[in-house]
């Protein structure tokens, strides 16, 4: 797959709202170092998927998102169990979301807070957080290879959390489909894009780096010598959206030519279209 002439990566938010702070792009174009696209821009989330639509029609891209393409299924044998008129693949459900959480900018908070609440953890008072927590079979993978995988699709608490920013993505994912190949629902050709998630962590650890979030040049540049890759050049500190972002596009192309990259263990084709896979584990 080094057909692809640019990585993109692309770090996600499901915050309320039409514009974040927290998203933050990235490209890695051929061997040079990655770099920000529009940094200082605060971009809106349906922002980002016209702009991928019109890159991915112009050359060939692999772009990576940093949200879970779909909950955990397998485990349960359902995405919310006991609710009758849930689909069961990931593009069906994808639609789904769409229609029922129509917030503003591709949003999907009123889906955990008010459409299936009692599915989603948001505090004590709804008791045990264990009895929540669920995880799909490409992140027991990864914590078995010591990749702390720890947040799930249906934590709703704290900063940590990737829920809004999984279930807005999922509405994303629903506006692009059909226009771009969404790895592994969809087969890869030899030609064209792809979209696929991503977990920064993978790349940090891929990098030499021992910790979660890099907020300086210097740590930033480490890591990214750790991927092989030329050093960012940037004429200030980064935060750590922008760092997630940069690492996360060197760790894809580095990642891109591993022999079982897009045929990873353990991916069967029931999961390809349930519950997806997160680029990086193998």
């Amino acid at each position: 797959m080094s057909r692809f002439t640019s990585f993109v990566a692309i770090d996600w938010s499901g915050a309320k709202g039409c514009r974040h702070k927290g998203i933050a792009i990235a490209e890695a174009r051929g061997t040079s170092a990655p770099r920000l696209v529009r940094p200082g821009h605060v971009w809106s989330r349906e922002e980002v998927a016209d702009w991928l639509l019109a890159r991915a029609a112009r050359e060939p891209t692999l772009f990576g998102f940093d949200f879970s393409f779909a909950p955990p299924h397998a485990e349960r044998g359902a995405y919310l169990p006991g609710e009758p008129d849930v689909p069961d693949t990931a593009r069906e459900f994808w639609a789904y979301v769409d229609r029922m959480a129509p917030d503003e900018d591709l949003g999907a908070a009123s889906f955990l807070e008010r459409v299936h609440r009692r599915h989603f953890y948001f505090g004590i008072a709804d008791g045990v957080k264990a009895d929540f927590v669920r995880f799909r079979q490409c992140d027991a993978r990864l914590n078995a290879q010591g990749g702390r995988k720890t947040a799930s699709a249906y934590d709703a608490i704290g900063a940590a959390q990737v829920a809004k920013a999984s279930f807005s993505g999922m509405r994303l994912l629903h506006r692009i489909d059909g226009q771009v190949a969404i790895w592994p629902m969809d087969p890869l050709t030899g030609e064209g894009s792809a979209v696929v998630e991503i977990y920064t962590r993978i790349y940090l650890r891929n990098g030499g780096m021992s910790g979660t979030k890099l907020r300086t040049r210097a740590d930033l540049n480490r890591a990214l010598q750790g991927l092989g890759s030329p050093p960012a050049r940037l004429r200030f500190e980064p935060s750590d959206h922008q760092t997630d972002a940069l690492v996360t596009a060197a760790g894809m192309r580095a990642h891109c030519v591993h022999p079982s990259a897009f045929a990873p263990q353990g991916l069967t084709p029931t999961l390809a279209q349930t519950e997806g896979w997160t680029f990086g584990i193998v």
